[in-house]
């Protein structure tokens, strides 16, 4: 298993982001997954900066470590089109480093242009032919597209990798899983969920990457870091249909407030104890997937670079995770 480091793009700045990443890569994680949001998920997480400038400066402050979009929509908001564009432009500054997440997205980012939020099975459909156009895109040359979702005309993008990225499919449910496994080069998760993996090796998947977010919360005390966990990422507590439909920060506020801190420190990691957080990589393996990046709550990232390095990355080389 590959451990790599999330950059949470709701929680910190730009400068952040880009210091954090370089971190990761001098203690040694294996790649690392950024967040692409228009909005925080809470206002009181206070960020939200445009994905593909971050990856630029990450590209020139970083020389090893591997970068994914994670995950990026390229529906609704964004055009695939231009989300073909800026993969070709990132794996240009990351020759062999990046890798494009994409997902079908969140009414929180996708509804800001006044467009339709359509059903999951529309969105689906949309991921579908997004992902056929940016590989149309990617093979160069003026193409034409004519679907029932998009359109191109006469397009170029002249600046490709020698090597085009990998493009991994979110999959949340088996609908989502099969797509994954039919159009992707690999499986993003968001949790340690061994149906979407099964689903996704049935019939060709087993030989694919399968990724997944894994949010912590270090603390030297554990009750501190409850409380963290709790104030700073209370919608993991938000799941289902209602993640994907909520259209505001202020939605989201108001759904928290049934989100307890048991509920919070139930899926999340929290405290200094060495031995949950390997139990919490150990879930995901045990579900079959080969990357899990920990993404760390808080402003704490020192914090928590500081317990990799001396406590949790030894720990789960004992267990033979990495």
């Amino acid at each position: 298993m590959e451990i790599g480091y999330g950059l949470s793009s709701e929680e910190h700045s730009p400068l952040e982001l880009v210091r954090n990443a370089v971190r990761a890569e001098e203690l040694g994680f294996a790649f690392a997954g950024i967040s692409d949001h228009f909005h925080p998920w809470i206002k009181d997480q206070g960020h939200s900066s445009f994905v593909w400038a971050v990856v630029g400066a990450i590209a020139q402050a970083t020389e090893r470590i591997r970068l994914g979009t994670g995950v990026t929509c390229p529906t609704v908001r964004t055009h695939p089109a231009i989300v073909a564009q800026a993969g070709a432009t990132a794996a240009c500054l990351m020759p062999g480093r990046f890798f494009l997440g994409v997902g079908s997205g969140e009414a929180l980012n996708e509804h800001i242009l006044g467009d339709r939020w359509p059903p999951a099975p529309v969105r689906l459909a949309m991921l579908e032919e997004a992902v056929q156009v940016i590989r149309l895109l990617w093979e160069g040359g003026s193409q034409d597209h004519y679907g029932t979702h998009y359109t191109l005309e006469d397009a170029t993008i002249f600046d490709l990798p020698d090597e085009r990225p990998p493009i991994v499919v979110a999959a949340a449910g088996p609908q989502a899983a099969q797509l994954a496994r039919r159009i992707g080069d690999g499986m993003w998760s968001v949790g340690p969920d061994s149906q979407s993996v099964d689903t996704f090796e049935q019939g060709g998947g087993a030989e694919k990457p399968r990724y997944a977010q894994a949010v912590v919360c270090w603390a030297d005390d554990e009750a501190e870091a409850r409380q963290t966990a709790h104030r700073e990422w209370p919608n993991v507590g938000v799941t289902g249909q209602l993640k994907q439909d909520l259209p505001t920060p202020a939605h989201f506020e108001q759904a928290i407030q049934m989100v307890t801190e048991e509920d919070v420190a139930a899926s999340v990691p929290c405290g200094p104890d060495v031995a949950r957080h390997v139990e919490a990589v150990h879930e995901f393996a045990d579900a079959g997937f080969t990357h899990v990046y920990l993404q760390q709550v808080g402003p704490d990232q020192d914090g928590f670079f500081r317990f990799w390095e001396r406590e949790l990355q030894p720990a789960l080389r004992q267990e033979g995770l990495i």
